[in-house]
């Protein structure tokens, strides 16, 4: 056998030297990479492509081959593109001159919390405040909850930083809970605290019903979806029984998580107070930078100053060291004066639904098909018959109360049941109970309308619709002798034409401890979010559950406020609220304004959803903010007229309330809520400029229903020398009756920014007490 000789010795030297195309093709396989110019410089759209093609041209040899390698051209809100390159030609295109980063397009799928997407916190746009903070890199959240699953992939450490310089907590082992094993550079800390609520309980805490984990596991779940919810890691093909499939994340995915469990899987979740309060203590020692509590208590608040209401006190001493503390507004709504976290030192959020959907089709035996809701993706049930219990006696409807169905084996096996509820989220589980024990078919609940859904167990059958839908599938039943239906499995739509809603469950304002100070002071996405759990959770699936509740919108303003703390280290707990609430979104995406669900639906208000719904990228570059410091919550508490010992107590420091009592209608909030309006009120605010040092804002004012506005001064300048500056605002009413809230606004706007403080005026002249 000859010498073999070198035939791709030419070849190679070919390819080696064409150096140009040629070697474009063969040298390894091309990903897309959105190479971002900055803001547009012009409004000439082909121009500005035309420089796109032209600037890839010049790394990948001519504009034939740029134009194959050409995704997108962005050339609307700003300058860039996306294209087919090789890591070199990346790296090429990164150096040439007014490219300001090239950004590897690793993922090209819907994201399943979409609520990220419809707060436009996009992972795919390179121009949001997700990536102008680093995903929140080297931010630490901690979160107060039932603990952490550790070995959810929401949880894995890939691709994050080192832990920050400034952490000082700890890991703790306990029952299932290894701290080499399970902390890493997400889970940079975990602690628990049980010792208050074991004196308080007085009984064994782990039974076989109550599963718990004498560490920082988490048994409930509940934890453990917040935790990922605010600070998750991306993780792909995750869905809930096959809707919404996709990758799920946190708001700030390279933020570090610091698990602090409080509370314990019984009936529900409970927490004691001391224990809240230990836990408060160690993370400000450990250094977390902001706080997410998904806890509450009930109606009647305690007050500010008063110990058993340890989220106000720990919080107070939180905010003081600089840390922005985030808490959910209950559950209670919709009725007014529900909300609770009510100290103005507190972020304090309400639930909204989005832009997502999951129709579930009702098909009926006279081929009229009905949309309902549900999460039910097994497969469609066929045509089976269709049953609505009827009571004897001078109430026939009793039978068919969701909460109190009254049927058995004899009347409803294989068949699908329709049954009323009242506005009880439990009204459902109890419902499907019943029918499943007798050996139903499926379940449909005709209940007020709402967006949060509560999933029927084992993938049984079931779905909600309104009274309307409902009463005439009634009328179907009892028009013909056998009525069939089908139920079809649910699907999910995003989008068009879905619109967001302030949730029915989430509490309301006004503020009944101090009606002047605004609650809630936000609202985020809180309904039928799709998060991490714990495997030992009833609803879930594959360690993944859809739940809904203020619990669930909290750690979407925490995931925030990690991102504005990343772009803003220096900003205090204050001026991050003031940007957020002044920013919010009073309409959808579309235009259409939001409404508030309840009885009747209506359109929302400020004691629905405070400033509006949390608006991530405007409140990144607010313009001003409304700022404030521990001197203002002090004079906020004299306002008040708590004591100067209890007041002492709770700061730390010995504390002598001005002569002359402040008044809470100048502690210098983002908003401004008048609830006694008599003739007329002067107060104060003074905003602070955050935007660019030369700048000219210029009042805009909506006043309330049946008052007069004025602001003096009605222009502010701005330059290097003023930073701050003082106005008042002075509110008169002609009207000499009490009435209900009125609600408008005091905006600030340069030309760019828009700075919105939301206003609520009641006129009393009749005074409620005497």
């Amino acid at each position: 056998m000859g010498k073999p000789r070198p035939v791709c010795a030419l070849v190679c030297l070919l390819f080696l030297w064409g150096q140009g195309k040629l070697m474009t093709k063969v040298e390894a396989t091309s990903s897309v990479h959105i190479v971002y110019l900055g803001g547009k410089q012009h409004d000439d759209h082909i121009l500005t492509t035309n420089s796109h093609h032209d600037m890839l041209a010049s790394v990948v040899g001519s504009k034939d081959m740029a134009t194959e390698l050409m995704v997108y051209s962005y050339k609307h809100g700003f300058s860039g593109f996306a294209a087919k390159l090789t890591e070199s030609q990346a790296q090429k295109v990164s150096e040439l001159p007014g490219v300001i980063r090239v950004i590897p397009n690793s993922l090209h799928r819907l994201q399943t919390t979409r609520s990220w997407d419809f707060l436009g916190l996009s992972s795919h746009s390179p121009v949001n405040t997700l990536h102008k903070s680093n995903m929140g890199d080297g931010v630490i959240i901690g979160v107060l909850d039932t603990g952490i699953w550790p070995e959810s992939k929401a949880f894995s450490d890939k691709g994050l930083g080192p832990i920050p310089s400034h952490w000082k907590g700890v890991c703790e082992s306990g029952t299932g809970f290894e701290a080499k094993n399970h902390c890493n550079r997400k889970i940079i800390g975990a602690r628990w605290f049980v010792d208050g609520f074991l004196a308080e309980y007085g009984q064994p805490l782990n039974t076989s019903e109550n599963r718990e984990f004498f560490s920082p596991r988490d048994a409930n779940g509940h934890g453990t979806h917040t935790a990922s919810t605010a600070a998750g890691n991306f993780v792909d093909n995750v869905s809930y029984r096959g809707l919404g499939l996709g990758t799920i994340r946190g708001g700030a995915p390279r933020a570090q998580l610091a698990i602090y469990k409080v509370c314990w899987n019984v009936l529900g979740g409970q927490c004691a107070s001391a224990d809240i309060l230990k836990a408060f203590d160690e993370a400000i020692h450990d250094g977390v930078d902001v706080l997410s509590l998904s806890i509450g208590s009930s109606i009647p608040l305690f007050s500010d100053i008063d110990e058993r209401d340890s989220i106000a006190t720990g919080s107070f001493h939180a905010v003081a060291k600089g840390i922005t503390v985030v808490c959910g507004a209950s559950n209670d709504g919709p009725s007014a004066q529900t909300v609770q976290n009510t100290a103005p030192w507190i972020l304090t959020v309400a639930a909204s639904s989005m832009d997502r959907a999951f129709p579930t089709p009702i098909t009926l035996g006279n081929n009229k098909t009905f949309r309902g809701k549900g999460l039910y993706s097994g497969n469609d049930t066929g045509f089976r018959s269709l049953f609505y219990p009827v009571a004897k006696g001078l109430d026939p409807n009793s039978a068919g109360v969701c909460q109190s169905l009254l049927v058995d084996a004899s009347t409803v096996a294989g068949k699908v049941v329709l049954c009323f509820a009242s506005m009880t989220p439990g009204a459902v589980r109890s419902a499907e109970e019943v029918v499943k024990e007798a050996g139903g078919a499926g379940l449909i609940v005709a209940k007020n309308p709402s967006e949060a859904l509560y999933p029927c167990t084992d993938g049984f059958p079931c779905t909600e619709v309104d009274y309307e839908i409902g009463t005439q599938i009634l009328f179907y039943i009892r028009s013909t002798r056998s009525p069939v239906v089908k139920l079809s499995p649910s699907k999910t739509i995003v989008g068009k034409p879905v619109l967001a809603k302030v949730a029915q469950f989430s509490s309301r304002g006004p503020n009944s401890i101090a009606p002047a100070i605004l609650k809630p002071d936000i609202a985020a996405p809180g309904v039928n979010i799709l998060a991490a759990t714990s495997p030992l959770r009833r609803s879930q699936e594959g360690g993944y559950t859809m739940l809904s509740g203020t619990s669930m919108a909290t750690p979407h303003v925490s995931g925030i406020v990690a991102l504005l703390k990343a772009v803003h280290p220096d900003w205090s707990p204050a001026a991050i609220k003031s940007s957020i609430v002044t920013t919010a979104w009073r309409n959808n995406p579309s235009g259409f304004p939001i409404f508030a669900e309840g009885s009747p639906q209506k359109l929302a208000d400020t004691f629905d959803y405070g400033g509006g719904i949390v608006n991530p990228n405007g409140a990144a570059y607010p313009g001003l903010v409304y700022d404030m410091g521990t001197e203002d919550y002090i004079n906020y508490l004299c306002a008040m007229n708590y004591n100067n010992t209890a007041i002492s107590r709770l700061t730390g420091n010995l504390t002598v309330c001005p002569i002359e009592e402040p008044s809470i209608l100048n502690i210098n909030l983002p908003s401004i809520t008048i609830p006694n309006l008599r003739n007329s009120i002067t107060l104060t605010r003074t905003v602070t400029n955050v935007g660019a040092s030369n700048s000219i804002y210029r009042v805009m004012i909506e006043p309330p229903f049946g008052t007069s506005v004025s602001v003096k001064p009605n222009v502010l300048v701005f330059n290097h020398k003023t930073k701050k500056i003082t106005f008042t605002v002075t509110v008169t009413t002609a009207h000499q009756v009490n009435t209900e809230y009125s609600f408008g606004s005091l905006t600030w706007t340069d030309g760019v920014h828009i700075v919105r403080s939301p206003l609520s005026v009641r006129t009393e002249f009749l005074q409620p007490y005497i």
